[in-house]
Order: structure tokens, then sequence, then C-alpha cells
């Protein structure tokens, strides 16, 4: 090699290191050599700054100590020494807090949430083993897993009980081969109700979401150096996960002991790619199988043609919200029913019309909004399945799944998606000529009851813990829990058989999803309007509780 081509790589290479190069003191070099130095140099700057070991603090006190020490035995005591040392110690201290934070749960999250920005698709081989309560394990599961940011995926299970079972969703179909029944299973692709285990970037959804995060050691994962993660979701049991420190991006996940078992996913080898390879994602019938087809949508190539099908001109959105792109247009003929897909990266939105059949009616925990003076159902997530989100498809009790229905001039709308509630409203008002209200606390109905109810907050919370676990899922309905209130204020002590008060006399008359007004129409009922609140925790997972009522005339 070239002696200025030794120079410059070994120039390189020590820049890398994080040190600093011999060579940068030698003014005398080549001028051209000198440029091509500066030039590193520059380039270089554009990296990220390296940062320093998760032990650098703990090193920078000793360090500290240490010179203070020796200084102190070489020459006599000062007076400033003790503010020489107290300023250093200040200084280390905020060091340490400073690199420490850098750590933390924040810089943990967007480090994922920026490594998987980087991710068009993933490889890996997931292996899904048990314990039990005495310490034995099982190996459940090994899966093949091919994944996009599309949200497109191909699963093979490779061991366990249902080795050979292949699983795709390529955004337009998901299908099942199941090679012991020797058919093809097809569903619609979307809402998907099951995808896999351990999805990358749902995975880090859910770490964002949570109530906190910690970094409580380090542990080889996959034989790769990673961090291990407290991770404290939204209602409930704390797990671990294993955060590569090279990838920044999840390895392994342990469940917390429950009912005497306890999962761990482990990815044992994980690979980036640009894509799925196409051929994983073409829908077949293998040779001898027989296709059992569990999608009642039709495709259809344009409105005309859903007009033919359906008998009505459906209404499409005026403008496509920034970042969508509309995917495809499919008609449930039986029902009469049109169904708009958009999507956007990893979202996908369907609008979902047809003409309003039988009595509106909504989702007891819905919130209220407006369009045109009229109620629009809003559910996040989706919890009941009414009008024509029952028809479309099986939407409720998906993760993660939202929606806001109405009805205008004899026909039912329906906006459903993975997606942002924000998004869903901007598909809204593209559809309503911008009519869509959310509710307010300026709601017609002023929460102000003539009659406030004393609140136990440590019982509110002990009842949300039980509702946590799955008991009293009534907690979580407004309408059954002003049912209960109603109901008890008419038999004090206590309600045998029947309710006095029937769940078809409770109406909803405001919901925001925090505060929701339930109006009681009944002849013997001595409430005419409950309040509630969701005091614990203010989503849909939080339990309402009775805060006032107004007497009735």
């Amino acid at each position: 090699m070239h002696d200025n081509e030794r120079r410059l790589s070994d120039y390189i290479d020590q820049l890398n290191a994080e040190k600093k190069p011999k060579d940068h003191e030698h003014l005398g070099a080549d001028p051209e050599l000198q440029k091509l130095f500066h030039t590193v140099r520059l380039v270089r700057n554009l990296r990220e700054p390296a940062m320093p070991e998760r032990d650098f603090p703990a090193k920078l006190v000793r360090a500290v100590t240490d010179q203070l020490v020796q200084t102190k035995q070489k020459k006599k005591k000062r007076a400033w020494m003790a503010s020489i040392a107290g300023i250093a110690a200040m200084l280390a201290l905020s060091l340490l807090i400073h690199f420490a934070s850098l750590f933390d749960h924040p810089n943990i999250v967007k480090a994922m949430e920026k490594a998987f920005q980087d991710v068009n698709a993933y490889h890996g081989f997931l292996e899904i083993v048990e314990t039990n309560a005495q310490g034995k394990t099982t190996t459940q599961a090994k899966l093949e897993i091919w994944a996009d940011k599309h949200g497109r995926y191909y699963i093979q299970e490779l061991e366990g009980s249902n080795k050979g079972l292949i699983t795709v969703n390529n955004g337009q179909t998901k299908w099942q081969i199941r090679p012991s029944e020797k058919q093809v299973h097809r569903f619609p692709a979307f809402p998907d109700p099951y995808r896999f285990a351990f999805e990358l970037g749902n995975e880090i959804k859910g770490i964002k979401q949570a109530i906190s995060t910690n970094i409580i050691g380090e542990e080889k994962a996959a034989n790769r150096p990673s961090w291990i993660v407290e991770v404290t979701p939204q209602g409930g049991e704390p797990y671990r996960i294993w955060i590569d420190k090279e990838t920044r991006l999840p390895l392994q996940k342990q469940y917390a002991m429950q009912h005497g078992i306890q999962y761990k996913i482990t990815y044992t080898k994980i690979e980036w790619n640009h894509a799925i390879p196409e051929k994983l994602l073409t829908y077949h019938v293998p040779k001898g199988f027989q296709e059992v087809n569990q999608n009642p949508e039709q495709i259809v190539t344009s409105i005309d043609e859903a007009k033919e099908a359906v008998g009505f001109l459906p209404d499409t959105v005026s403008q496509i919200p920034s970042g969508y792109v509309q995917d495809r247009i499919a008609i449930i003929p039986d029902k009469k029913l049109v169904k708009l897909y958009y999507r956007a990266l990893d979202k996908e939105i369907v609008i979902i019309q047809g003409k309003a059949i039988g009595e509106w009616k909504l989702a007891p925990t819905a919130m209220v909004g407006k369009i045109h003076h009229q109620t629009a159902e809003i559910q996040s997530p989706v919890v009941e399945e009414s009008g024509v989100i029952g028809a479309g498809g099986p939407y409720a009790g998906l993760t993660d799944l939202h929606s806001i229905r109405w009805r205008q001039n004899g026909f039912e709308y329906a906006v459903i998606g993975h997606a942002s509630l924000g998004d869903l409203i901007a598909f809204t008002k593209e559809l309503t000529n911008g009519a869509f209200e959310m509710p307010t606390h300026k709601d017609p109905f002023p929460f102000k009851p003539k009659v406030e109810v004393p609140v136990d907050l440590e019982r509110e919370k002990n009842d949300q813990k039980n509702v946590d676990a799955g008991s009293s899922p009534w907690k979580l309905d407004p309408l059954f829990v002003a049912q209960v209130f109603v109901s008890l204020q008419m038999s004090p002590g206590g309600i045998t058989g029947d309710y006095p008060i029937h769940y078809e006399d409770l109406r909803i008359i405001q919901n925001n999803g925090k505060e929701a007004i339930v109006e009681v129409d009944a002849h013997n009922t001595p409430i005419k309007r409950v309040y509630l609140k969701r005091l614990i925790r203010q989503d849909a997972t939080g339990i309402w509780t009775v805060v006032g009522y107004d007497p009735a005339p």
C-alpha cells in the first residue's frame, strides 16, 4: 500500500476508534494529504456523536476523587480545595444524571422508534418457550417470519402443534395453508384480528404507550449484547423486553408469570431486508388442496361497478387526506354494502356505507359527536358492532381499531381504521363536507348535577384493578353503571330479580370519553339524569363512576 494511503487509512481507523490521530499534529504532512484529513473530519462530523459507556460517570467520579486525593497529599490543605472538590463533585454528579438520562425511558423508546423507521422488512426465526411454576421449560413453537412496514407478513410454523401451517397477509387477502386438512382458508386482509406474536412495530408502539419503562440490567439475547427493559403497560402486568444494543430493536420478550405459566419469545436470528420475496406474498392453492373462502367481499374496479351491484351511488371523500392512497373498492352483495379502502404505510382505513336499516342505536360505551346536528357514534376502540359495522365485518374487540358511525339522508356510514382517531376524523370531515364535530365540554347539557354523590377514590382504584383483571366488566359501560345506581336508589336494601329500571330505559345524551350524562326515561324513576366520570383512567379501559344526579321532577 502507498504510504499516504496507509496513513489515510490509519487516520480513519483512529477516528472511528474515537482516538486523536497521530497525523493530526503533523503540520508538515503532504498538503494533499492534509486536505484529505480535513475532508475525512468533515465527513465524520456528519455522524452522530459516540456515546460513552454506561460506567463512564462512575469512572469520572473515581478519576476526579483520585486526583483530589493526590493533590491533597502533595500540597498543603487550602481553603479553596473544599470548594474545588465540591464543584468537581457537583460536575460529576451532573454528568452522572445527564448520562444516566440518555438511557432512560424516553431515550430508549425514541432510539427504538428511530431505528425501526429505517427498517423496510425483516426476516427472522422466532422461538416461543413456556416455563411452569416448577421451572420446567418447554419449547412451544418455532416460526419463520417475514414482515414489512406495510403490515404484510408471511409466517410458517417450523415446530409445534401447528407444524407446517403457513399464514400470509399480502394487504389484499389473508390466507392460511393447512397441510393437515389439505385446505387453504381465505379471509379478509382487513381487519386482521390476529397477526403474529412479537411483531416489532407493534411492540415498539406498545412500549411507547406504557406507563413506565426502566432499564434494569444487561444480558445477551440471541447472543447479542442487550439492555433488559422492564415495561409497565396500561392496565396490564409488567413484562421484560431485551433491546439489542447495536440495532436498538427488540430481540426478546418475557411475560409475567400468570396462573403458573410464563412465556418467553425470542428472535433467535433476525436480519433486515429491503422487501418480502414476492413469491411468498402471492396467493395460491397447492395442488390437491381445497379452497375455503371465508371472505364475503368482492373486489370491484370502479364506483360505477359498485353502484351496479348495490343499487346506489356511494359517497366518496372530496379529497383523500395527506399520506393516504385509495387501495381498493369492495362490495358485500347480499348486504348491499360498499367498502372503500385507503392505505398509508402501516395504517389502513375503510369507509362502509349502506342504506339505513332498523332503529339507530348508540353503542353504550361510545362518545357522542355531531354531524349536521345528528348524533355520531365514536368508538375508541371498537367494542360494539352496530349497524353497518356489524354487517361490514368482524371488527369488535380488536385492539387499536377505532370507528365513527352516523346516519344521513337515509344511509348509514362508518369510518373504521387501524389509525389515529385524528385520521378517522379527517376522512369523516372529507365525507361530510366538514360537518363532523367531536364532543367537547361545551356540550348543550352542562355537567352540573343538582345532587352530588360522594366518591371513595380508594374503592374506585380497587374496582379499576378488578376490572383490569377481568372482573366486573360492566363498570366499563356507563349505561350499566347508571342502571345499577338508579336501581339501588329505588331498592336500597338490595336488588332481587330484575332491575326496577331497564337497560333500554337509559339513554346516553352526552359522552366525551371522560364525562357522560345518562338520561332515564321511565315512569317510576326517582332520577332523571345520572352524571358519570372516568376518575381513575380516562380511556376505553377506565371504569365509570357516578358523581351526581338530577332528581326526577
